[in-house]
């Protein structure tokens, strides 16, 4: 079977490139083209804007501070006001339109991340925890959004800024400019060498804190069972190690995302320094003005002001790679249960009078993990309309049977067939249809009995009177009467609702399909003994072409097989008669 469990730190091999990352994003941003052009436009216009006003305060200095010129001084200050308002509206434009890519990204993601989901094997959800997946569609979409949303356009305009401070400090005086700017350099190729290491070290981060939400979601569930057992101090231990955990990744991702500032604020200070004293020893030479050393300190700190900002918006950064690489993780699966097309249709020994078996195993194995076989060499055939019981010692394979059965599996090796045709040529919907399976655990959806029973079964558009009407047919009408206001009772959410009272609307739901296959799994271990009696009347009046399948421990629940079949240690055999199923069970043999 197919290996499932999602990554949770990747190997430096397996690490995805920016590229890569930004390729595998390109198809969330169909449709945006036209409000990225419109937001990175207004993104150039305001690094411009803030390019521009340093210029013209150090020439309004030297030609009209000095010498005096109100008229000029006026006419000035209203250029740069105007300026100033160019770009606050320049950047609040690019922080809208941004904000909405991101919002529509978030929205189309997690859709993808869901649909994903519902394609994805039962095998899928037994190799992950429940809370992690959440964390993964919440939590790392999350911070996909604020990237997009918030820190992607500060990140391009401080690289505009950068570049443009730059350029006009060494138009200004290209010496001066140069050695302002070469600390920055240095500091910049080490942020550039260490993105590896922070990347990794927030990856460390988001999976404990995916294990954490993991962690509290399986001990909320199981809460009753804590009480229970009296054992809080379990729960609360189990809780603290996972806090601790998410406590000590997440500090360290802390200190090492904020760990750049810190050196960016020092190389601004000596980079300023440096400005002053030379600037000042270049005024007292003649070679250089006042209004020329006011606009290269506001050049400075405007190239030095959005290195800051990147420091902090690089781990920003890199939590987004870090992010898209736990969701990447689940949109790059693909189902190992694939419908076969164009697939053959064997010829298949005849069974009973010259009719094929509904289903067959031929020559099938099935492992979870390898080299940890749970079923070897199995061949079985079941004939249509007969009633048979798989019994066996716990864990010995009769639910991993009925799976295969419902192709909620495939086979390691050889071959399910469902009416002589191999069952992976049968898309979901047909084998649904055909395969009914009743849960020992049910789980309901809906808000009414109606709605759990109309799942999966009728289409949007169909009415009570279709429902009611098929309901009767199956005889399902007698189990009505145990909800006080029929189809429209409430399954409440707080658990109130018995499991017996479940179970029932579980197995209305699958009757009321008549399906050719109806596979029940332990489905009257949580009813009393006259509900039972009466869904083993409704199972009666199924159409007598219909197979029925029975798991149970209960053995009065399988007397009345037509064939009675002991599951255990990898093997399937026939147990012949009632009491020598009971035999097999008590001293828990195979038929030699």
């Amino acid at each position: 079977m197919k290996n499932y469990r999602l990554n949770t730190i990747r190997e430096e091999s397996q690490k995805g490139s920016i590229l890569s990352a930004v390729r595998g994003m390109k198809p969330l941003f169909e449709g945006e083209k036209g409000t990225l052009i419109a937001a990175f436009t207004m993104i150039i216009l305001f690094a411009s804007c803030s390019l521009v006003a340093p210029f013209l305060i150090g020439r309004a200095v030297d030609m009209y501070v000095i010498p005096g010129n109100l008229h000029g001084i006026l006419i000035s200050g209203l250029v740069i006001l105007a300026i100033y308002v160019g770009s606050f509206f320049t950047n609040y434009f690019q922080l809208l339109w941004m904000g909405g890519v991101g919002q529509r990204l978030l929205y189309r993601l997690r859709n993808q991340i869901f649909m994903k989901l519902g394609v994805l094997p039962v095998a899928f959800f037994n190799a992950n925890k429940a809370g992690d997946l959440i964390s993964r569609i919440n939590s790392d979409t999350n911070n996909l959004n604020t990237f997009f949303a918030q820190t992607l356009t500060r990140f391009v305009g401080s690289i505009f800024l950068i570049l443009g401070a730059a350029a006009f400090a060494i138009g200004i005086n290209w010496k001066l400019g140069l050695v302002t700017i070469v600390p920055a350099i240095l500091i910049a190729l080490a942020t550039q060498a260490t993105a590896s290491w922070v990347k990794k070290k927030n990856a460390k981060s988001l999976q404990a804190t995916g294990l954490l939400s993991a962690e509290i979601q399986e001990s909320l569930e199981n809460f009753k069972v804590i009480v229970a057992f009296n054992r809080r101090d379990y729960f609360r231990e189990k809780f603290s190690i996972a806090n601790n955990h998410n406590y000590n990744t997440s500090l360290k991702a802390g200190i090492i995302n904020n760990i750049f500032q810190p050196t960016y604020d020092f190389a601004s200070n000596i980079a300023m320094l440096i400005v002053l004293v030379w600037g000042i020893y270049m005024i007292s030479q003649g070679h250089f003005t006042i209004g020329f050393l006011v606009s290269f300190l506001v050049y400075v700190d405007r190239f030095y002001n959005p290195l800051r900002q990147l420091a902090a918006l690089w781990s920003s950064f890199q939590l987004a790679l870090a992010a898209w690489d736990r969701i990447s993780d689940i949109l790059n699966l693909e189902s190992d249960l694939k419908v076969l097309s164009n697939h053959p249709t064997p010829t298949l020994p005849l069974a009973g009078e010259g009719a094929a078996p509904i289903l067959e195993f031929k020559d099938v194995s099935f492992e979870y993990s390898k080299d940890k076989p749970v079923l070897n060499h199995i061949n079985l055939k079941l004939e249509k309309g007969k009633t048979y019981a798989l019994v066996g010692p716990t864990g010995g394979g009769k639910t991993t049977t009925a799976s295969l059965m419902a192709r909620l599996y495939d086979p390691t090796s050889g071959t399910v067939f469902l009416e002589g045709q191999d069952i992976r040529t049968y898309d979901a919907r047909h084998r649904a249809k055909k395969i009914g399976f009743i849960l020992q655990e049910p789980y309901l959806f809906g808000a009414t009995v109606r709605e759990a029973i109309m799942y999966g079964t009728y289409d949007a558009h169909a009415n009570d009177e279709e429902v009611m009407l098929d309901i009767k047919k199956t005889g399902l009408d007698n189990l009505l009467i145990r909800f006080d206001k029929g189809l429209d009772t409430s399954i409440p959410e707080d658990g109130s609702m018995s499991l017996g009272q479940r179970q029932i609307i579980a197995f209305m739901r699958a009757v009321v399909r008549t399906p050719d296959i109806l596979i029940l799994d332990e489905a009257t271990a949580n009813i009393d003994t006259v509900t039972e009696e009466i869904l083993e009347t409704i199972l009666s009046k199924l159409p007598a072409e219909t197979t029925k399948v029975i798991i149970a421990h209960r053995l009065n629940t399988i007397q009345n097989a037509d064939e009675i079949f002991f599951v255990n240690s990898g093997t399937i055999t026939n147990a012949g008669s009632f009491d020598h199923a009971v035999e097999m069970l008590m001293h828990g043999k195979r038929n030699s």
